[in-house]
């Protein structure tokens, strides 16, 4: 292992996170273009848009969720309508609640919009009426009624003077309402679906109105009337129009008549001239597979929203799948792309040359690249359907992919631009691949695992091609039928040498990667293992399973070195990290711990998610970590040097404490350490008084809540093994003796650890009960020698 001079880890701190910050609803860009709105469930989130960061969520008291919400245009002030029926009015930049009031509305506000002015606002309820507010004198202007259904868009003439709203309903007409007197002077009619969105012109003379009817209606507002029907052949979500002040050239636009651009269904921007009613550019699309689609639902790559953002001349729109891509015009290239939901993280690797980007695989055909200064993501395309697993070559500006559909691809990164693109595809397997291991040394050859039960050997075409081209194909060069269930993960060695594999069937297995002839086989664990990896520096193979424990075994001999146990449920991955002295564990119980392999001492328990942990990888530099879970969230987590220097200093407290005989302050430290082995040093201390009993009740009482339920916690540990039980039984007595059943059930998981204590405590029941009765048979045999022995000396 490493010399001395190695420093063990014993923390890392999370470094930024990237949740899910955007599951449908309304988006909007501040007038300023430099933030994005967007609804997730009861807050309001808002992502600076240079640094691609969540920098405030307004939230509501109640946790009932945002039905709509609107950003005054200076900025200001934004106002949030929530399911109770509440308005409440936001100083949004110091993050308080100036008023809040009762909507009138009877059933929550499906849509709001301020005027130019910011004083005015317009809601739309979901009872067919729509209310006016000023918001600076703080009361209802307006109460404008005639709409059957929900009114689901609402938007005021952009000429002040005019005082005119239009709204629109589920009966597919656009209301315009005078505000003078309160009421509908026009329905325009000409959509047989719901209308998505209005455009106004310059002048203010012309609308241009989209609906799911797949078309377009240009108005004449004067004589109120259409004008003209673009037919678009696809569901319109979102029209903008373009502003006249720019060359648009690129975009097919020749003339000086009114253009605009549409985004639906087929997940295309597309420019139109009103005149002709001609679409005179459509935006080229990165190549993709045709995705499985069930009937009824709906294309992930279909267009939402469409936002103007004409002060950089952008364009920003919102996917199905809740991304938010901004686009710069005229040439439409994709500047932000920015993930609003990821679903479950199934994979997570450092990618670039110094970690600068992570790739990662969700429960989707897609792979995100995240380039982590920005959050801005790139959306690769290939697979058609859901990608398990991911690994890198060394250097990390190649990495390859395998999936559901059962292919692998290999992906190369542009290191100036980062642009990332598919080099090479194989396919071959006959179910789908769920892990894929990359050679070390050079970058030659791809080891895949699949749920046929087979593994293969891919060689690397040689040379690859530039990234642009197309994909080559490669071809298998050896397989081998390997296990008898799933291959759950494979792993190369750090010499290219050695193969190691691990299956649904309870076993690993070692390979020789030169003609894959069988090594030997890893038996021990009592479930399916779900990782397999190698020490970097020694002759040992570390496997996580669903039996919740982590194995080293020797690859000399196959015999089983060290076993940590810890885990609640399955381990799903493992990495090797100081060198190969310590190891990363994630689990299906949400947690990640770090173990010290020579001490067999799990050193700290991190719980930053709240589901399955599958994703683990380190970094290249060795102190940089990521983790992805079920629960969305991807956390980047940095080794933190400074709390190594307060660890030492609390550790020189604590052994001060023990000599002082201060036993609550120093178990206090050894809780707040998360040092299950020195609080048991600290109990054990405690015992050995000679008024141990009444020392370590009058110790443990004075403790805090969250203190005994830690204790308790790690009293369940400490009963699992025969040297710690006896400390862990008198724990247990003392706070079953003192505490009463429902102060004890409010503790986190403690029916969990209740439950785990009781077949230890029969079982060391049984043990002292067989020792008792050995006891009294010495006894009596003492009794009966002492009888027939003679004269009692």
């Amino acid at each position: 292992m490493a010399g001395n001079t190695l420093l063990f880890k014993s923390n890392y701190a999370v470094s930024s996170k990237i949740e899910p910050f955007y599951k449908g609803g309304k988006v909007q860009i501040s007038h300023d273009e430099q933030y994005i709105f967007c609804t997730c469930g009861p807050k309001v989130n808002i992502l600076q848009i240079d640094t691609g960061k969540i920098i405030q969520s307004i939230e509501q008291d109640d946790q009932e969720d945002i039905t709509s919400f609107s950003l005054s245009p200076d900025d200001e002030v934004l106002v949030t309508a929530s399911r109770a029926l509440l308005l409440k009015q936001w100083d949004w930049k110091q993050e308080k609640c100036a008023r809040s009031w009762r909507a009138i509305h009877n059933v929550p506000v499906a849509s709001m919009t301020f005027d130019c002015t910011s004083t005015l606002l317009a809601t739309g309820g979901c009872d067919g009426t729509i209310k006016l507010w000023d918001v600076v004198k703080q009361y209802c202007t307006h109460n404008l009624k005639g709409s059957s259904g929900v009114v689901h868009l609402v938007e005021f003439h952009p000429d002040i003077s005019r005082l005119q709203l239009f709204s629109s309903s589920v009966d597919c007409g656009i209301r315009i309402w005078d505000l003078r007197t309160s009421k509908c002077i026009c329905v325009l009619e000409s959509h047989y679906s719901a209308v998505t969105a209005l455009a106004f012109s310059p002048d203010g003379q012309t609308l241009i109105s989209s609906g799911r009817d797949k078309i377009c209606s240009v108005w004449d507002l004067k004589k109120k009337a259409v004008k003209r029907t673009v037919p678009v052949y696809e569901a319109v979500e979102g029209v903008v129009l373009l502003p006249g002040t720019s060359d648009y050239s690129q975009m097919g636009v020749k003339g000086e008549g009114l253009h605009f651009v549409t985004a639906g269904s087929k997940g295309v921007l597309r420019v139109w001239d009103s005149s002709s009613a001609r679409c005179v550019f459509t935006q080229v699309l990165p190549d993709a597979p045709a995705l499985k689609i069930e009937e009824g639902d709906l294309d992930p790559r279909s267009l939402m929203h469409l936002l103007p953002m004409p002060r950089s001349n952008r364009l920003a729109t919102v996917t199905a799948e809740h991304n938010i891509l901004i686009y710069q015009m005229p040439a439409l290239t994709v500047q932000q792309q920015f993930v609003g939901y990821n679903d479950d993280v199934l994979d997570v690797k450092f990618l670039g040359k110094d970690d600068t980007h992570i790739v990662v695989a969700t429960n989707s055909s897609q792979l995100k690249v995240f380039e982590l200064a920005t959050n801005s993501c790139q959306i690769l395309y290939g697979h058609t359907d859901t990608i398990l697993s991911i690994d890198v070559f060394r250097k990390g500006s190649m990495f390859a992919s395998c999936a559901k559909d059962n292919s692998l691809r290999l992906w190369k990164m542009d290191l100036k631009s980062g642009h990332v693109r598919c080099v090479a595809q194989g396919s071959g397997h006959s179910n789908a691949v769920g892990s894929v291991a990359c050679s070390r040394l050079k970058k030659a050859f791809l080891v895949s695992g699949s749920q046929d039960c087979t593994i293969k050997v891919w060689d690397l075409p040689d040379p690859l091609p530039d990234v642009g081209c197309e994909p080559v194909l490669m071809t298998a060069r050896l397989t081998e039928k390997a296990h008898d269930k799933d291959v759950n993960s494979v792993t190369i060695s750090p010499n290219d040498k050695l193969l190691a594999s691990g299956s649904q069937d309870r076993t690993a297995k070692l390979w020789s990667l030169a003609d894959m002839s069988l090594l030997g086989v890893f038996r021990g664990h009592s479930r399916g293992v779900w990782c397999v990896q190698f020490s970097p520096v020694d002759q040992v193979l570390a496997t996580a399973s669903a039996d919740g424990s982590i194995k080293i075994w020797s690859i000399q001999d196959f015999s089983c070195l060290k076993t940590f146990e810890g885990h609640d449920a399955s381990v799903l991955k493992i990495i090797f990290v100081s060198r190969g002295t310590q190891l990363v564990s994630s689990g299906s119980d949400g947690l990640v711990k770090l173990w010290t392999i020579k001490t067999n001492e799990c050193v700290k328990t991190f719980d930053a998610h709240q589901d399955k942990v599958w994703a683990l990888h380190g970094g290249s530099k060795d102190d940089l970590m990521v983790t992805g879970s079920a629960d969305s969230t991807i956390t980047l987590w940095k080794f933190e040097r400074l709390w190594i220097l307060w660890c030492v200093h609390r550790q020189q407290e604590l052994s001060n404490l023990l000599h002082e005989k201060k036993y609550l302050k120093a178990l206090g430290i050894a809780i707040s350490l998360d040092q299950p082995h020195t609080a048991l040093r600290v109990i054990r201390e405690i015992r050995q008084q000679e008024d141990g009993i009444q020392e370590l009740e009058k110790t443990l009482l004075k403790l805090r809540q969250d203190q005994k339920a830690s204790v308790l916690r790690y009293s369940v540990v400490w009963n699992t093994n025969s040297r710690s039980c006896l400390d862990a039984q008198a724990v247990l007595q003392v706070l079953l003796t003192h505490l009463s059943p429902e102060e004890i059930l409010q503790y986190q998981g403690t029916r969990t650890h209740l439950e785990g204590l009781i077949p230890y405590t029969e079982r060391h029941m049984q043990r002292i009960s067989r020792l008792l009765q050995a006891s009294m048979f010495l006894d009596y045999m003492w009794q009966k020698m002492r009888i027939t022995g003679g004269i009692d000396r």
